[in-house]
């Protein structure tokens, strides 16, 4: 239920032209009412006094108005809101994406001529000298502190040698602080910014140097991290085995040195993607790109350092914030996500294209910071144990290569059509903000059954007989409803749970004898992430969440998608969601008629939402529900 704040006519609107018309030809209440909802819905506020006055003048045309408003952003804006409501995509901050491949953090230490410095680094680089490998470029021998994972610092720093300074650390300028960070010489170092989500503001901390009191034009960044290749040679430490505890670690360093994988041993010399968490992990070539662009600034040592200013308060939109604050690297991804998600929906509703194109359309919108994260970060979280299946590079459910190369991390503004993002895709199912706030299969397949076929899962039973049986679908007090979500969740069978990376085939077949169980127990390795013993056999192992439906599970997201707009439910669910939420009250059998009329509106206008929503404007339902008294709830309530 929604409170409508309605004023009656005299007292909001008649006051204004009452001298302009003879009492006896002015509209009606009613009409009023109807006129001041319509301006709502379609302009996002109540009517302007001139608005009014082009009302109440004789022979306004109110039909030729609707159609004038039903082509602007806030229209689309309406319509957006219908489906992040329905959607649910805010992503809160129990869903941390950070990830040790792109994190540049930073630690003080004092330089050769006895200054403090910042050097920024990431956990994760390989390095050549086994005092630093996975640690630190500069080991605790070497500055006088230990940086712990925690990002703890403890010992007494000293001034660093000079020889040791200039090898392990070079100066960059970064694309944080310059919007020309690709060109030979960047010059063009941003201010300050003013916090909008259209302009690039770096944390302040960011901005100056260690002492506090020089802007920053140059950070310090240990050497690796500055290589700007895009592939790399898989590195070998010659390390087969971890060094004792009981003996001390070289450089003082508190951690074991890395050991060389078996993946890395049988694949010496090959050359991996940089842009791959597994590559960064392998090769000691692969740095933070040109600019650093391929990995986040942070502030401090942190897991989650601050990073950017971000808009913190928005009713009227991202663009025109009334506050910002200081956020996180985390933050900074899914803001950017969720905006992603607003462009998507504004496009398809400005456009009035097919309503379908929700779950089928290959194309997204993209800025200058989703560029940055589909080209560089998203691949970062992968891949893991899927070494195993000789899989490390990620299969993108969005192409890098069809990123527009022009846009930069500074084009936050830029929001540019990618027409296909590449066989995977498949609307707002493969988008990042979709796949994290929805991490496991079930929950994405029940948000997609529950928001485009308004069908809810509701168990028959609370009293649940005790049962080992692992398929849900015929489960005793679990079937009536898992008969139907595992088919469903089986299209989720081949994008990762809390992740976007995609499992090809070719290195995850369905059903894999590499995987069979072995005399009834799991098999090994890490073949139990990927394959779900409880459906293996001696034979084979089954992909998780595949026996569902390993059809469905080959077909993918975009598989989903056509079998959810092919479903008959569809049309009214569509009707569904925008009636009620334009009438502001759930729909009554009394309804069915109007419904169904805006079910043919939907069809026969080949599925596009301006002539349907059309149809429900100049509907006696709609007039009905916005001419309410000043103070009466909306649902139930009488003109």
């Amino acid at each position: 239920m929604r409170w409508i704040h309605a004023m009656g006519a005299v007292a909001l609107l008649g006051a204004v032209t009452a001298a302009a018309r003879p009492a006896d030809a002015s509209p009606t209440r009613e009409q009023y009412r109807l006129f001041r909802a319509l301006s709502i819905d379609l302009q996002g506020r109540i009517p302007l006094p001139d608005e009014i006055a082009a009302f109440e003048r004789p022979g306004f045309d109110l039909d030729a108005w609707i159609d004038q408003h039903l082509q602007g952003a806030a229209y689309a804006e309406r319509l957006r809101r219908v489906y992040l409501d329905a959607l649910r995509l805010e992503v809160g901050s129990m869903f941390n994406f950070v990830s040790n491949p792109l994190v540049l953090r930073r630690v003080r230490v004092i330089d050769p001529d006895g200054n403090p410095s910042y050097v920024y680094f990431r956990r994760s680089q390989r390095r050549d000298r086994v005092e630093s490998d996975l640690d630190f470029c500069l080991s605790p021998d070497e500055t006088g502190i230990t940086v712990a994972a925690n990002g703890t610092l403890t010992g007494t720093a000293h001034a660093i040698d000079r020889a040791a300074w200039n090898q392990r650390t070079v100066e960059v300028r970064p694309w944080w602080l310059y919007r020309d960070y690709r060109s030979a010489s960047p010059s063009q170092r941003i201010s300050a910014g003013d916090g909008s989500a259209m302009t690039l503001s770096p944390v302040a901390g960011l901005l100056m140097d260690a002492d506090n009191t020089t802007p920053t034009t140059t950070v310090r960044v240990c050497r690796e991290e500055a290589q700007t290749a895009d592939r790399g040679v898989v590195y070998l430490s010659g390390r087969l085995t971890a060094l004792p505890r009981t003996m001390p670690y070289p450089g003082g360093r508190v951690t074991a040195p890395p050991t060389d994988s078996a993946y890395a041993r049988s694949r010496a010399g090959q050359m991996v993607s940089c842009t791959s968490g597994t590559g960064v992990s392998l090769s000691d070539d692969c740095g933070c790109g040109v600019g650093l662009e391929r990995c986040m600034p942070g502030n401090s040592l942190g897991n989650d350092p601050a990073a950017f200013n971000l808009p913190d308060n928005v009713p009227l939109g991202a663009d025109q914030p009334l506050d910002s604050r200081a956020q996180t690297q985390g933050d900074w991804s899914r803001f950017w996500w969720a905006q992603e998600a607003v462009h998507f929906l504004d496009d398809l509703f400005v456009r009035d294209r097919d309503v379908r194109g929700l779950l089928t359309d290959r194309g997204t919108m993209v800025n200058g910071a989703t560029a940055q994260f589909y080209r560089g970060f998203a691949g970062s979280t992968c891949c893991g144990n899927g070494t195993q299946f000789d899989y490390a590079e990620p299969s993108a459910l969005f192409d890098p290569a069809r990123v527009p190369s022009d846009l930069t991390p500074h084009d936050l503004a830029t929001w540019r059509r990618v027409d296909d993002r590449g066989p995977q895709a498949a609307g707002i199912l493969t988008t990042p903000i979709f796949l994290a706030k929805y991490g496991t299969r079930r929950a994405r397949a029940h948000i997609v059954y529950n928001a485009f076929l308004c069908r809810q899962f509701v168990a028959e039973n609370l009293a649940l007989t005790p049962s080992t049986e692992p398929n849900l679908m015929v489960r005793s007090g679990c079937a009536a409803c898992h008969a139907a979500l595992e088919p469903l969740s089986a299209y989720f069978t081949r994008v990762t749970e809390s992740g976007w990376t995609f499992l090809p085939p070719a290195a995850f077949p369905a059903l894999n004898p590499a995987c069979a169980t072995r005399g009834g127990n799991s098999p090994n390795g890490g073949c139990t992430s990927f394959y779900d013993p409880a459906f293996g056999t001696s034979a084979q192992g089954m992909l998780r969440g595949a026996y569902g439906s390993l059809a469905h599970a080959d077909e993918g997201p975009p598989g989903l998608a056509r079998a959810i707009v092919d479903a008959p439910e569809f049309a009214s669910c569509v009707v569904k969601n925008v009636s009620e939420s334009f009438l502001g009250r759930s729909l009554t059998a009394e309804d069915q008629p109007l419904q169904e009329s805006l079910v043919t509106s939907l069809r026969s206008g080949g599925f596009r939402m301006r002539s349907m929503v059309r149809t429900l404007l100049r509907a006696d339902a709609y007039r009905a529900a916005n001419n309410l008294a000043s103070s009466t709830w909306r649902e139930g309530a009488m003109p």
